[in-house]
This record gives structure tokens, sequence and C-alpha cells, in this order.
């Protein structure tokens, strides 16, 4: 490639004028993009949301005549470093998401690439088809980047990788020609390199590509060096280099000598699927599709001691045609251990006899029928038992499964909760050999590795030959460099040595790049430059990528012997600091998922579609910044700021994200931090002060009420404290629940004690709420304290407002600590205020009161959770309700479906025997307590209510009760839908005879 010519803000600017779609190159743009879920880092020199296939032309246009490179990225879950460079990153996923067309008779799809794995699935479902080919990261990785990586998963056993699938492309190539690549048979094939060839110097780009492909394959010599240096043909998942052993078996080459089947059609997109982008840029896909799975999945889950009888399990299984073997180790099951929605998921799990936690190989034997399942289970066992390999073989169905499935696919996430600087690294974690070959290599492997004093994560496809091993390395030292090239080296000669893939499924990139030539011979490998030279002879397509790459040890998200600064905070950051919780994030990308994958993990993405605002960019901007930054208050900046700006606080992070990165929390630090250097803004400050100026407005409520009740004088009084002129705001009561809770007269109940939290929400807007939640109390034979307490603090702390929140927080606790216990609770009617207690308090306070906290937050729990423990312990009982039928659709709070569950507040409202309870399938409701007031938000806000929330409220008949713990969701229900949703306290108290 021609030296890059310089390329000016200006000639970016130009370019962006030119495009339909967005060209971002500021500093911020550029950084969130400078990474994927590899180990590296390059700032790319701009990033480009092209709008369609015109943009993209000039895309190639521009790239060809300023000698620099355009870079393809989907969802960027990359691990060898796929979408990092420093040209354009062309992200197509905002924009080349539609599905365009489904041949139901044909059984075939066509897509354009940013179409996400799983939502494809999600549509073919009602023509009982299926795109087989499963990544872990389906709920987010995108059909563009499976062909791109010759994506397969871990039903690969059944159902091979994308290559297989891919039948037709629709692609620009490097002189901005359109083309289109499909099944070529015999004498097309012929005709088509005759016209080539008759052109001579009026051969199109896209003959020449024929014509050199064609040289390469016919040639002896080629085909006998392809066959002797290609990894093992028995081998499926092997993504090394360009797939010419692929095209060898099409018709025109193949040697069909004692062959039972025809070889196939000439087809382009072998070569194509797994090509990482570096050949051509493309726009469609048709994929081959299969029926859907049988109806039965049943995975027996079998505990064994070491890895190396688990993969001598792996190979007796084969003969029961299972549909998946994935291992999980000892090491994923720890960090499940520290991970609040994984360690749920591990609910099969029995340690070994000597407490440790064992090698599981999970068999998926799905069938039709659960009486088969049962059966070929049954037999399987017995011969593992006979064999005497596990020790237990539990078989589970139904629900159970999917959260099986989802701590394996959580994995990778889950290496990342080491605490410290050492990690679990993607470093030869890729590599596939023969299944048969496979207890011998990884013992090779381990042995390896211990003559080092190193250790390794093992987990995933053993079926198919592929685990996936991570050795624990800290990158950011000298020593981790070594460690990180040493140890690349000799695993791929350890691969050499049994014809494996260094390369499974996760591609070449800039990882593997390097060790090419040693995989499939120098000559095998100068045939990938002919090919790459042919398709790309300007290398813009993703250059560095396959061939000419740069050494895999450089351009290295960590710096050899980088510091990890200490940084002052005011949280505490649990075994590590601020930095370090940031640096958890390894890329992966599960907040990338939509609102049609469930959960709530990241309401501003599901709602824009920008990388900008995941979770994944806000502990990548941080991270930076901390890193980087030449400020002395490295926390001033504001780039990080303005990625922030989005992120609701709604910790959907803290409880879905399987590295625990807990974005609220950074978030709520870093503007503290950025207070500290900028001051409080004065809506910050009004906001954070809620319960100070409400109390005093609380004095003339009607006065209050009198402006807030008509739209007119709400809407300026709204835009002189900037919130959106059209968001409503909650009145207050003409009383307090605290005013009302001294004044009335009863009789004390002899029962036993409760202590009410009486949070600011419900002390002056909730007020009624808070009473129904008392006589319920009380009705139910409990005596309702209100005990002396500050505020919860939680508007101080959804300002950053730490400062104020800790002096609150310590008065709480000092306040409460020797009233409250197991048979005394604390017990809260705000989700939010409440849960303060068990989530921030203890990381916020003195650390001469952290214990005192942590016993304090044991034993601080929501109405809900109350009354579903006293139903446990046969307290409560249906016979105290009515025997009304009722439906009630719930919709939980995030905090609460973050730290706690809300499991309890279903089985609370189930109490009454003919109630109906179903959870509304929603994330955050969008309002986020003033995130959804502020005048800038509003839309966001409300375009997040209308995912799931609002629809699916609109469509209840008026009967159905709608039921929303959280002030703030009933209140954006209210301003969203016109329904009023009810807290499930009043519910409970309407439903008491």
């Amino acid at each position: 490639m021609t030296a890059p010519l310089s390329v000016t803000n200006s000639d970016l600017s130009l370019l962006a004028k030119q495009l339909e779609g967005e060209l971002h190159f500021d500093n911020t743009m550029r950084t969130l993009y400078a990474t994927d879920a590899s180990a590296y880092r390059e700032m790319p020199l701009a990033v480009a949301i092209p709008k369609s296939e015109a943009d993209i032309k000039k895309l190639i246009a521009y790239a060809t005549e300023k000698h620099i490179s355009l870079i393809p990225r989907t969802a960027g879950t990359s691990l060898a470093g796929q979408v990092v460079g420093n040209g354009i990153v062309v992200d197509v996923s905002r924009n080349f998401t539609k599905i365009l067309e489904i041949n139901e008779a044909e059984k075939w799809v066509r897509v354009q690439p940013g179409v996400v794995r799983d939502e494809l699935n999600m549509a073919l479902k009602p023509y009982g088809l299926y795109f087989g080919p499963e990544t872990s990261t389906a709920n987010r990785a995108m059909i563009g980047g499976m062909v791109g990586n010759n994506s397969c998963g871990s039903n690969s056993i059944v159902y091979g990788s994308a290559r297989e699938h891919t039948l037709e492309v629709k692609a620009i190539l490097a002189d901005g020609s359109e083309a289109e690549f499909k099944n070529i048979k015999g004498n097309d094939f012929r005709n088509l390199l005759s016209n080539a060839q008759q052109k001579n110097g009026s051969a199109t780009l896209l003959d020449k590509i024929y014509l050199k492909t064609n040289e390469i394959l016919q040639s002896d010599e080629n085909q006998a060096e392809i066959r002797k240096n290609f990894p093992k043909p028995s081998i499926g998942r092997r993504n090394t280099g360009y797939a010419l052993d692929m095209l060898l078996h099409t018709e025109p080459y193949a040697d069909n000598t004692g062959q039972s089947e025809p070889a196939q059609p000439f087809n382009m997109c072998s070569l194509i699927a797994g090509s990482e982008g570096t050949l051509c840029f493309l726009t469609e896909i048709k994929l081959n599709l299969v029926p859907l799975p049988p109806k039965t999945q049943g995975l027996v889950c079998v505990h064994c001691d070491t890895i190396d009888e688990a993969l001598r399990a792996t190979i007796l299984t084969l003969k029961y045609q299972p549909h998946a073997v994935e291992l999980i180790d000892d090491y994923v099951l720890e960090c499940a251990a520290t991970n609040a929605e994984q360690k749920k998921n591990a609910f099969f799990v029995k340690n070994k006899p000597d407490g440790k936690y064992p090698a599981i190989l999970v068999v998926d034997l799905s069938r039709e029928t659960k009486e088969e399942v049962e059966a070929l289970a049954a037999e399987m066992t017995r011969d593992l038992q006979e064999a005497n390999i596990g020790f237990h073989y539990p078989l589970l169905f139904g629900d159970d499964t999917k959260k099986i499935w989802t701590l394996r696919k959580a994995g990778l996430g889950l290496l990342a909760n080491i605490p410290g600087d050492e990690k679990a690294v993607a470093v030869i974690e890729d590599t596939a050999v023969d299944v048969y070959d496979q207890p011998d290599y990884i013992r090779d492997f381990n042995v390896i590795l211990k003559k080092h004093g190193m250790s390794a994560v093992h987990y995933a496809h053993a079926g198919t030959g592929e685990i996936h091993l991570r050795p624990i390395i800290n990158l950011k030292t000298s020593e981790g460099h070594r460690q990180f090239r040493m140890i690349a080296e000799e695993i791929a000669d350890l691969v050499k040595k049994y014809d494996g893939s260094l390369s499974g499924e996760h591609g070449d990139g800039r990882l593997r790049g390097e060790f090419i030539p040693k995989m499939v011979g120098e000559h095998n490998y100068q045939l990938f430059k002919d090919i790459k030279r042919a398709w790309d002879p300007n290398n813009i397509f993703n250059p560095g990528k396959i061939v000419d790459t740069a050494p895999m040890d450089t351009f290295l998200r960590y710096e050899a012997d980088q510091q990890t600064p200490e940084f002052k905070t005011y949280f505490r950051f649990q075994d590590q600091n601020i930095l370090q919780h940031a640096e958890q994030c390894n890329g992966s990308g599960d907040c990338r998922k939509t609102q049609m994958s469930g959960g709530t993990m990241c309401p501003s993405f599901m709602a824009t579609r920008n990388e900008k605002d995941t979770t994944r960019a806000r502990a990548n901007i941080l991270r930076e910044m901390l890193t980087r930054s030449p400020k002395e208050n490295r926390f001033d900046n504001k780039e990080i700021k303005e990625v922030y700006d989005l992120c609701l606080a709604c910790k959907g992070c803290k409880g879905e994200c399987p590295s625990n990165v807990d974005v609220a929390k950074l978030k709520m630090e870093f503007l503290q931090q950025y207070h500290d250097a900028n001051g409080i803004p004065l809506r910050s400050w009004l906001v954070g002060n809620f319960s100070k100026m409400t109390g005093i407005a609380s004095y003339i409520p009607w006065a209050y009420n009198l402006i807030f009740k008509n739209a007119p004088l709400r809407k300026i009084a709204n835009q002189i404290v900037g919130f959106h002129p059209e968001r409503t705001m909650p009145l207050l009561h003409s009383t307090t629940l605290k005013k009302w809770y001294e004044q009335r007269k009863t009789t004390k109940s002899t029962g036993r004690k409760v202590y009410l939290f009486c949070d600011e929400f419900t002390n002056y807007n909730d007020v009624e709420i808070g009473k129904k939640s008392i006589l319920a109390l009380e009705k139910l034979g409990y005596e309702v304290i209100i005990p002396k307490h500050a505020p919860s603090g939680r508007p101080q702390l959804s300002k950053g407002l730490l400062k104020d929140a800790k002096k609150i927080a310590e008065e709480n606790i000092k306040l409460l600590k020797d009233l409250i216990s197991y048979d005394t609770p604390l017990v809260g009617i705000e989700p939010s205020a409440i849960l303060t207690f068990r989530d921030e308090y203890p990381d916020l306070v003195s650390d001469e009161l952290v214990e005192e906290a942590k016993k304090l937050a044991q034993n601080a729990l929501q109405f809900d959770e109350f009354i579903a423990r006293e139903i446990e312990l046969k307290h409560i009982s249906k016979d105290q309700f009515t025997k009304e039928k009722r439906l009630i659709k719930l919709h939980g709070h995030c905090q609460q479906k973050a730290v706690s569950s809300v499991i309890p507040t279903k089985k609370m409202l189930s109490l009454p025997e003919n109630y109906t309870v179903q959870l509304i399938p929603s994330g955050c409701c969008g309002m986020a307590g003033s995130f959804g007031y502020e005048k800038e938000h509003y839309d966001i806000s409300m375009q997040i209510g209308e995912l799931v929330l609002f629809p699916a409220v609109r469509q209840q008949p008026e009967e159905v009760i709608i039921a929303a713990p959280g002030t703030s969701c009933r209140h954006q229900i209210h301003d969203g839908t016109g329904r009023h949703a009810m807290h499930p306290a009043e519910i409970l108290w309407e439903a008491l005879i």
C-alpha cells in the first residue's frame, strides 16, 4: 500500500458532508472505537456510521484516494483485534439491520450484515426455521461479523460454522464495483474464466479475482502444499488464514476418487467467510436455514474431578450424538460465585468431596420428547460410571437449561472478575484440534504452562476439540508482555504438532496473523498474500489482518510496565481501585443486547443503538482518561462527562454484566470528582437536596400543587429548574407520612416489631402508599415503628453528591445499628431508597462503620422481601386474603432487579389464591430518578419507555392491575400511558380481608 497521505480534520469535514450517514473524528468517538474485546488498542482516524451502500462506495473511493484503510465493524466483540486499526472504522451495526427476505419453501433468508443472530431466529421461529451457528455473544453478535470470522459456537457439532450456511453474498469490491458471489456450477465456472481471459486489458477487478484464484488452485504444486500443510480435515473448526482448502474441495478442483458424494459447486463465499473484512465489504448475505431444534432440551451436567477426566468423558459422550458438549472449569465457577446473576445460574453445581469446584461437562441431548432424553441420559450415565468417569450427573430441563447456558456463555465476562491486574488473557484460547487428540493436547498444553509457572482457565467447546484456554497474565508488566509472546509461540508449535488450527472460531486478526506462515507453511502463506493482492490491490480493506500482520505483542491495550495509579475515591472498590474496576470490562459487549433479548442493561443503548451509549463505552472512556490524562485531577474531563451523560444509573450492569462492572457507581464517583473541580450545577444541587426542598414546600402543599397541577405554570416552573416542560411533576400530599403516623391514635400490636424506613419520596409524595403499607403490616399482626432516621441519600447519590450522601449514610447507621436485626428488620417501601443500605452504604461510609453498615444491610428489606420471608416462615397465609380473581402485570424496579430480585414481589402478590402475577419483560422504565425529568433527557426517557413497557401497559384491559414498586416507574407509566400503576403494598392492603 502506498504511504498514507496526510488527512486533516478539514479533509474529514468535507467527507462528512458527502455522506448520508455520520462521520466522527473527535477524540471521544475515536477512543471508544480504539478497542474491541481483545487485548489490542489503536486509535482510528475516524468512525463512519454509513446509512447506505452509496456511503460505503464513497468511503472506499476516499480510502483509495488518501491511501488509508477501512475497518468493517458490527458489534465489535472480536477477540483477536480484527476491528482495531488506524484507518476509518465503518460501523454498520445501526443502519444495516434489515431482514430483507425470508423464503420458507427453499429455507433461506437474505439479510443485511447488521442483523443480530438471536433476533434473526426470533423472526424465523414462526416459519419453523432456524439459523444454526451460535456464538456465546449471539444476543448481540451480527451476521456480518459472524461471516467475517466464520463463527460457530456450542452447537457446531450439529450446525457447523457460518461458512457452511453462507449461500450468497453481495459485496462492494475495492474499486467500488458491486459483486455477487454464489454457487457456480462446472460449465458456468469454465465459461466465466474463459470470458475473463478474453478481456485481456479490459478485465474487471472481479474478473481478475476469479482468474487469480483459479491460477492458484489449479496448480499441482499448490494443491499438494495445501493438502499437506493445512489443518486436519477432521477438524470442523479451522479458521487459519484464507480457506483455500475449502475451495480445493469444490467441483473444478476436487478429486472425487472414492468419494461417496459429488463435490459442491465453486462458491467464493467459502473464501469470504473467515476473511475478516480483508477482501471486500459485505452489504447483503443469503443464509441457509434448518428446521427448529428438537422440542426438548435436556442437559446432563457431568461433574468430574479433573479437566483430563472431563475430556475423556467428551469422547465417550459423542456416540450419543449430542447437540453440544461444553466444558466449564473450576475457575469459571469460582468467578460465578462472585457475580450476583451467575451465582443463581450455578445452582446445579455440587462440589467435590474436598470442597473444591469440579470440572463440569455439559452434554446437550436434545430430542423431540422428554422420554427420549431421559433414556439417552440414563444410558450415557451408565457408560460414564462403568468407565469410572464423573461423580455427579444431574439431568436438567426447561428453564434450568437456560440458566446453565447463560452461565457457560458468561465465561468470557466472568473471567474479567479476577481482582487486580492479573487477568485471564485471550492469547491462545482459540486453538482447535481433532477431538480425539484433545486429551493429549491439553495435557501437553498444561505441561508447557507448568514449566513456566503459569496456570490457565479451560472452558467451552470440548465436543469439537476447541477448549478455550486463557493463561493468567499481567499485561501491565514487561514480564507479562514476554509471557504473552512466549506462550503464543510455544502453543503455536504444539498446535502444529497435532495438525490443528490456531484459530477455531475467533479468527486470526492481529493476534494470530504473525504465526500463519508457521501454521500452513511459507508457500501457502504466499498464496494468501496473492489472494489479498488480487481482491484488494490498494490494501484498503482491514490491512494487517491475516497477512502482513504486525508482531502480536504490539499495539496492546496495556503498555509494558504501565503503572496503575492510585486514586483517592469516595467509594470503596473492593480489592481494587476505580481504574481496575473499569478495566474489568473486557469489551465482550453484553451491554449491546437489545430489548428483544430481555434484561435491563443498557437502556440508553437499546434506545439509541449508539456505541457511545453502551456500558462498555463508559468503562472504556474512564479507563482511557484515568490511564492517559495529563491532568492532576484525571476525572476533570469533559469526554467522560459526555459519554456518561445518558447513563441512567439504572444498575442494570451491576446485575447483568458478567464482569460486574458497576457503571452507576463509577458515574456517581466521577460526578463528585468532577464537581470538586468545577462546582455543583444548580439543578444537580436542587435534585440532590430534594428532601430539604420538598420538606419546605410541604408546609404549604396547596401552593406547590397549585403550580404543578396547572399546565402553563408547571411548564414555566419546569423550565426554570431545567426540567422538560411536558413532564408532569409528583404532587405533595396534604400531610406527610411521619405527621400522619405520629398523630394517629392506635392500639399497639403485641406482634413482632417492624421498623419502617420512611423514605423521602413516600413521606412527601406517596403518603397514601405509606399509609396502606403500615395498615397492611398492622393488620397482619406487626407493630410498625418509624424510628428516628435521616433521608436515604438516594437523590444525593444520583447526582454525585457523595460527600453529602456519606454524612447521611453514617447518620443512619449510627441511629439504626442498635435497633435493626433479623427479628426487627428495617423495611422500606421505595426500592431505590431502602436498597441504598445494601448497595451503596457499605462502600461509602468511613472504615470504622463498614462492619456496622454490612450488618444493617443484611436486615434492610424491601416491603415485598419482608412479606415473602414471612410467608416462608408461615407467619402469613393465603387465608387472610380475598379469593377474588385478579390479573396483575408487574414491572420490576431496576435497582431491585440488580441488587435484589422481583421474585419476592411476585411471591407476595401471588399470595391471594386467585391472583395471577405476570412479569412485564421490560428493562428500565426510562425515568431513573430525575433523569427523565431533565429537559435534555426527556425524549430519550420516553423512547426507552416505548421499547417494551409502554406498549405492554397500553394493551392491558382496564381491569388488569399494573404494579410497579418504584415511584419513578409509576410516574413514568402515568406520563407515558395515562394508566395508574400501584405499589405492590397497596395491592396487598386491598387484598386483605
